[in-house]
């Protein structure tokens, strides 16, 4: 049984979103990401970070760059959540992780392995528990939609050896899940941000299946509902023609970069996965509009993980000497 929420109210905001107001001038702009690249070495590169919060690195590794993030991102969900006080809308952020947490056990149970060591922590569950629920076959404490999509891959991969078909199983339960949370929130921005992201999945699932020759049952599918766009309507539609299906919607740029490269060996993804990132962004940048309500409290969220994408980018490029302009032809725009 779904919780209920109560209707959301502005003034339940006031304090949280300008407190965010001012955090959100400590995020990774696009300023502070030319200095990180430009900088002479990935330790100059990384001590940008101290001015949006982070601790210092005293060595930058993979490692240490991975613990650093996990740990910034513990802190945000427990601050967050205590001054948001609404459980759905924390979790449509959390729940990406649950679902990583499933796909990796499943995958370790089909291989006799024990990969522990790669589950992440941010989700609902934690990933001990999680696992130790898993092996004891005991969900009972996770949701409905969570329990029924791990049981149901578990058996697809054990039957059929096939891991892609227990992935899309746990993809289509995961956005059901969001678009579910979304709207228990109780808030119409965070549904529309839950489309968003439910589109560009969509596109860029359409596009690769493009590139790989797959016909329309393999599409069904793949594709999930909750966007602004009908999966049926992208299945049906040939890999150049995306344009169309998208056209007069925030993914009509990332639509037509899809379409150019949707053939078989079409081209390079960069700038079509560029282009899907940044209709997200630009939809969740209307919040910096709204001086008050969960809207600046959504938009700095999914900002913040945004960063965390941004940091690995820039300092594991660095790490591996990727010249400047290849970094920053893997970067997505910037919230501030």
């Amino acid at each position: 049984m779904s919780k209920k929420v109560k209707k959301l109210k502005e003034n339940d905001f006031l304090s949280i979103s300008a407190r965010v107001r001012v955090l959100e001038t400590r995020l990774l702009t696009a300023e502070r990401m030319e200095r990180m690249i430009d900088a002479k070495d990935v330790n100059d590169a990384a001590k940008v970070l101290g001015e949006c919060g982070y601790p210092d690195l005293p060595e930058v590794t993979n490692s240490a760059l991975d613990a650093m993030l996990a740990e910034a991102q513990a802190a945000l969900f427990t601050d967050m959540g205590k001054a948001v006080g609404n459980e759905a809308l924390m979790d449509v952020f959390r729940v990406k992780y649950d679902y990583h947490n499933a796909k990796t056990l499943v995958k370790a149970e089909a291989l006799g392995q024990d990969q522990d060591k790669l589950l992440l922590g941010g989700g609902r569950y934690a990933p001990g528990e999680l696992a130790e629920s898993y092996r004891g076959e005991d969900l009972r404490a996770c949701s409905e939609t969570f329990r029924e999509a791990v049981g149901h891959a578990r058996e697809v991969l054990g039957s059929s050896g096939d891991p892609q078909q227990a992935d899309f199983i746990l993809d289509r339960a995961y956005f059901a899940e969001l678009t579910a949370l979304a709207r228990q929130s109780g808030s119409k921005f965070l549904e529309g941000y839950v489309a968003a992201h439910i589109d560009g999945a969509n596109l860029r699932a359409a596009v690769r299946a493009a590139r790989l020759d797959k016909g329309v049952e393999f599409l069904r599918s793949v594709l999930a509902e909750g966007g602004s766009v009908s999966p049926e309507a992208i299945a049906r539609a040939k890999g150049s023609e995306l344009d169309k299906v998208f056209k007069n919607t925030a993914f009509e740029a990332a639509a037509q970069a899809g379409a150019a490269v949707a053939a078989p060996n079409g081209g390079g993804l960069t700038e079509f996965e560029r282009l899907c990132d940044d209709a997200v962004m630009d939809y969740l940048k209307k919040a910096r509009l709204i001086p008050f309500g969960e809207q600046p409290v959504i938009a700095y969220l999914y900002a913040r993980e945004a960063e965390a994408t941004a940091i690995r980018i820039i300092l594991t490029g660095r790490m591996a000497g990727i010249d400047g302009a290849t970094i920053r032809a893997r970067l997505r725009r910037a919230y501030c």
